[in-house]
């Protein structure tokens, strides 16, 4: 059997289930945006060194095959994501205590993973706002609106950890921006 099935060729695709939809449609560009943000990702962690930090990435590219899932149509358990928020917010913390105190804006850059940590920040701010416009286009739909209390708070406090992230990299290579 082939990848391709040419049943996109002319501008749907499937979701969970079977129901084709426009390829530009609200929830094909949310769980589209999350799989360019995966993506980017595994550039990240092939070029990592510190084998915590390719796990934690690892993990969120785990998560997002959840998300993902669950933005198709699939009835996933989201409630794990709670726990990896936490961990986040724990993470965040801990790497703050090794920055200076920040009060100025940055440039995006420095190190070559710093500068991958930007783009994938900058890539997870615009999957949070193409999840939160499918949330908003699907209202009347309940089990959907339970997702939403689970992935927008996760895109949001990754975002915060992929930018803490790159400063402890340009910090740890003595790089300023």
């Amino acid at each position: 059997m082939t990848i391709y099935t040419k049943t996109g060729d002319k501008g749907k695709t499937s979701l969970f289930g079977g129901k084709r939809v426009l390829k530009c449609d609200c929830n094909i560009e949310a769980y589209g945006s999350i799989d360019e943000l995966s993506s980017i990702i595994g550039l990240i962690i092939s070029k990592e060194k510190n084998k915590d930090k390719k796990q934690l990435l690892t993990d969120v590219q785990k998560d997002f095959y959840q998300i993902m899932s669950s933005i198709s149509g699939a009835n996933v358990n989201l409630a794990s994501l709670l726990k990896k928020i936490n961990f986040f917010e724990q993470e965040i913390k801990n790497i703050e205590l090794r920055l200076p105190v920040l009060n100025r804006f940055i440039l995006p850059g420095g190190t070559e993973i710093a500068a991958l940590l930007h783009i994938s920040r900058t890539v997870c701010r615009r999957a949070e706002r193409d999840v939160a416009r499918y949330f908003e286009t699907e209202k009347k739909d309940h089990k959907i609106q339970n997702y939403k209390s689970f992935i927008l708070p996760y895109l949001n406090r990754l975002s915060d950890l992929l930018f803490i992230m790159a400063r402890e990299a340009n910090k740890n290579n003595e790089v300023t921006v």
